[in-house]
């Protein structure tokens, strides 16, 4: 357990600087909202240096299976980043602020067609709504959806190549996948691929689904303020990353399950050789 300290403290330090990048960046940032950031970034630190501090998982699944917490954390971080680089552009315009506004803008135009994930998320405005905040939304949406993407790519294509996540060590099912009971009954190998088409097939219809929910919550309760910029930021960035994230758990979920089978199939064999020899 002591081996692990340094590495579970760096995960949870990396967390707060995270979520704590809006509160820093942006000007005018409120003393009541600082402190929300900073119990919210304590409680998520907390959480996780427990996780990767301790012998026994209990939340965080695919704890010792990198890179698949690597690059889901890289891409929040970064479209976090982003977003935040675009607010404060509006308060305090540099040329890093304009030049990543402009990509931002030219890539929500370009995803923002009938019926897209953007389009529907512009839709999410009331009717009416100043253009600037039309405006804003579809930079922030359009540049969440493509980090998104980007960092789908860029696990399908590292699980490729390095033939994750059995290549260079033992993949321990219990460890990596906390929540999932292997002895809950029925076939393991059937149940992990129901579950890995189920997160595609979710992670899928999320981006269509979560402007549905906020258009009707707006209209039966109060609207979400985008305009104050820490909520468009962090709304953005969930509606992106939850669906890419749910899309690599079943990615993940399918490669566990064609591991488990090809080391049936393997041990099947041997075991037929031994019969032969017999």
């Amino acid at each position: 357990m002591v081996s692990r300290l340094p590495g579970a403290f760096l995960r949870a330090l990396l967390v707060v600087w995270m979520i704590a990048t809006p509160a820093l960046l942006l000007p005018g940032v409120g003393p009541d909202a600082t402190q929300v950031v900073s119990l919210i970034a304590i409680f998520a630190a907390l959480i996780t240096f427990v996780e990767y501090a301790s012998n026994y998982p209990s939340l965080i699944e695919f704890r010792h299976a990198p890179p698949f917490n690597r690059v889901r954390f890289i891409s929040l971080f970064i479209t976090v980043f982003l977003l935040t680089i675009i607010s404060r552009g509006t308060f305090e315009p540099t040329a890093i602020t304009e030049f990543v506004t402009a990509i931002g803008t030219v890539i929500g135009h370009a995803i923002d067609f009938p019926y897209s994930p953007v389009r529907n998320m512009v839709l999410t405005l009331p009717q009416g709504s100043d253009s600037e905040l039309v405006h804003a939304v579809r930079t922030a949406a359009g540049l969440s959806y493509l980090s998104s993407l980007i960092s789908l790519a860029a696990f399908v294509i590292v699980i490729r190549i390095f033939q994750w996540p059995g290549r260079y060590s033992t993949f321990n099912v219990w460890i990596n996948l906390p929540t999932f009971d292997p002895t809950a009954g029925g076939d393991v190998v059937e149940r992990l691929q129901r579950d890995a088409r189920f997160n595609v097939a979710l992670g899928f219809l999320l981006p269509f689904i979560i402007p549905a929910v906020l258009k009707i919550a707006s209209e039966t309760f109060a609207p979400v303020d985008l305009q104050m910029p820490q909520t468009l930021i962090w709304m953005m960035t969930a509606w992106a990353f939850l669906p890419a994230s749910l899309f690599m758990r079943g990615i993940a979920m399918g490669r566990v399950a064609q591991m488990i089978e090809d080391k049936r199939r393997q041990r099947y064999a041997e075991f037929g050789e031994e019969g032969a020899l017999a």
